[in-house]
């Protein structure tokens, strides 16, 4: 395993705009961005090991093991324009695709990053009002490499890019500021050609109980799912989906 390296993460990026903090072990990279004080655009807090780690609707996110990627990105810039959830999927896909030198990883909405049909990431965007401002706090995860008994996720260990997770943290940074700092880009047909149920049959589940079928037809520019379902074309703003054989 690589050790996490601060030059080489924080290689081209812009110094005056980003603060880059790692840790060896941490509860939360997102709780602890809820409590810093920001002196620049972007506040960047990395740990090799998180022991309160969580996805979204409260989910634990495991995350015992050193040399993956957990990693909190928060600033108080203006970022409602889009769906930043859907839009940092997007990064992390672009990224790990590039870093590896293969088109391989898909996505599943709204915020799983996925790889021969396994989750391997996901995306934890959270708001906080901190004086008066609206803080986002934009959580990743990455399994780089998990171990064998919990092999109903997946990871990234067969693309061979465990030394180049630096260089992995550094292209993700480095596309996030440039997007975020014009969101009106379109951004809607490269998610869509990313994306492994266009089309196909889902369920929307409530909770953790099954609801109904539906066809998973596109997102719209809020990051709405567009489905059919028996009653006709319904917008879905947030919730859960499940796909037969991912995952």
């Amino acid at each position: 395993m690589k050790e996490l390296n601060k030059d080489k993460i924080l290689h081209n990026l812009p110094s005056n705009r980003v603060n880059l903090k790692i840790y060896r072990e941490i509860d939360s990279t997102n709780d602890k961005a809820k409590k810093i004080k920001l002196h620049k655009d972007f506040h960047v807090i990395i740990s090799e090991k998180q022991t309160k780690g969580r996805g979204r609707l409260g989910k634990k996110w495991s995350s015992p093991n050193s040399g993956n990627i957990y990693l909190t990105i928060c600033t108080e810039n203006d970022l409602s324009g889009s769906p930043i959830s859907l839009i940092t999927g997007l990064i992390c896909k672009k990224a790990i695709n590039k870093i590896s030198n293969k088109s391989i990883i898909m996505l599943k909405w709204p915020n799983d990053i996925l790889l021969n049909s396994k989750k391997i990431g996901g995306i934890l965007v959270e708001t906080e009002v901190c004086n008066k401002k609206i803080r986002t706090i934009i959580g990743i995860g990455i399994n780089i490499k998990i171990k064998k008994e919990e092999s109903w996720w997946g990871d990234l260990s067969k693309l061979r890019i465990e030394a180049k997770r630096n260089e992995l943290i550094n292209q993700i940074l480095s596309d996030f500021i440039e997007k975020s700092d014009k969101l009106d880009f379109n951004w809607i047909d490269e998610w869509r050609d990313s994306c492994m149920h266009i089309n196909k049959k889902i369920k929307i589940n409530n909770g953790n109980a099954f609801e109904r079928e539906a066809i998973f037809l596109n997102v719209d520019k809020n990051g709405n799912a567009i489905v059919k379902t028996d009653q006709g074309i319904e917008s879905l703003s947030s919730g859960e989906i499940s796909i037969k054989g991912v995952y």
